[in-house]
């Protein structure tokens, strides 16, 4: 079995902080076999990631559309921010990518709402079911009801913002994933999930102050 986690934020999310060494090493110890890198309407640090790493990375988009976020996955071109969801979906499938939900439902998180789901549940892919980070808006079961009655595979994935958030919520799958075989690998998968630990709650937090903190010294120091 190959333990996947299809969603996940490095250094270049404005909330993210796992870098380079520790994807690396998250792969090398067998943490994870497969990880998608989905940052925040950026695709340029995955794709340097996986020129490093090789295929064990995905390139992925958290993409904030005019409705909620969506995740590409499989990605070659970056996709722009603020279009509808159907539009950011259609550049998504144009180049071979998967759409993937995430943290649905959720407001806090920007999830899609259960209206727009409906208008788009034709074209989606995969729903996340288990996000690792849900703890104080959880729709974990509200969406596995809304996966099972559209007929939508369920994933299970970390969220991660920081490496103690890798390696406890993640999808196990028979084979290694790729935009061709994933959709038929999810009918099998197991999903591994556990409760989110302090660390992986705090992460985006403490990620954005650091870096606003890091502005203001910046600027205090005159830019030197």
């Amino acid at each position: 079995m190959f333990k996947v986690d299809l969603h996940t934020h490095s250094e270049a999310s404005p909330d993210g902080g796992l870098t380079p060494n520790q994807y690396q090493k998250a792969l090398k110890d067998l943490t994870l076999d497969y990880i998608a890198i989905t940052d925040h309407n950026r695709i340029d640090v995955a794709q340097s990631i996986q020129q490093t790493l090789g295929q064990q990375i995905i390139v992925g988009e958290e993409i904030m559309t005019s409705a909620g976020e969506i995740i590409g996955l499989f990605l070659q071109e970056l996709i722009p921010a603020g279009l509808s969801p159907t539009e950011t979906i259609d550049r998504v499938k144009s180049q071979g990518g998967l759409v993937y939900i995430p943290h649905p439902f959720e407001t806090v998180r920007k999830g899609l709402h259960p209206g727009v789901l409906e208008e788009i549940a034709d074209q989606i892919d995969i729903v996340e079911v288990c996000n690792g980070r849900s703890f104080l808006q959880n729709r974990n079961a509200q969406t596995v009801v809304w996966a099972r009655l559209n007929h939508k595979a369920g994933a299970a994935s970390s969220d991660a913002h920081g490496y103690r958030g890798l390696g406890k919520t993640y999808t196990s799958l028979e084979a290694p994933p790729t935009a061709d075989n994933l959709q038929l690998l999810m009918a099998t998968a197991k999903l591994i999930t556990d409760h989110p630990n302090l660390h992986s709650l705090l992460y985006p937090t403490y990620h954005r102050w650091r870096r606003k903190l890091k502005s203001l010294v910046y600027a205090a120091s005159g830019g030197r």
